[in-house]
């Protein structure tokens, strides 16, 4: 499965956890450099989301921008379908998927309705597990699913 990079963030460092839209951000094992959750869980370093997500909330009535679901990293394809274990390749940095996005109370705060719409189809978080290094807009994306 191929795709692209829509769009790119970092959340400012500052109480109102502004989110910066980027050209490129740069990605090591311990997440995206100069994002306020930078090496705070390698588990849940990089937030991936899929276009289909602001899809559904526009089909359900919901208004929200780009970046308002916490992502770092934003595709025009689907992840949702990876467990623990696939990988996703970023122009040339691998990534390993760690767990599906959870839902936090923060996503309730941009809007009521989006933890039980959005229960399975927030995000998969990863992490870089080869050739770290800058991440840009519209930069390949392919999907690979783990061989277990």
């Amino acid at each position: 499965m191929i795709g692209k990079v829509l769009k790119l963030f970092i959340t400012n460092n500052n109480i109102e956890k502004t989110r910066i839209s980027m050209t490129s951000v740069d990605v090591d094992a311990l997440g995206v450099l100069g994002d306020k959750f930078y090496n705070q869980n390698s588990q849940r370093s990089i937030l991936i989301t899929s276009a289909e997500s602001y899809k559904i909330t526009q089909e359900n009535n919901i208004d929200i921008g780009e970046g308002s679901l916490g992502e770092n990293i934003l595709i025009d394809i689907s992840p949702y379908h990876l467990v623990a274990g696939d990988e996703i390749r970023i122009g040339k940095t691998l990534f390993q998927i760690t767990q599906n996005g959870t839902l936090c109370k923060g996503l309730s705060s941009v809007h009521s309705k989006l933890p039980k719409l959005l229960k399975h189809d927030r995000g998969v978080f990863a992490k870089v597990v080869k050739n770290e290094g800058k991440i840009s807009l519209d930069d390949s994306v392919t999907i690979f699913k783990s061989k277990i």
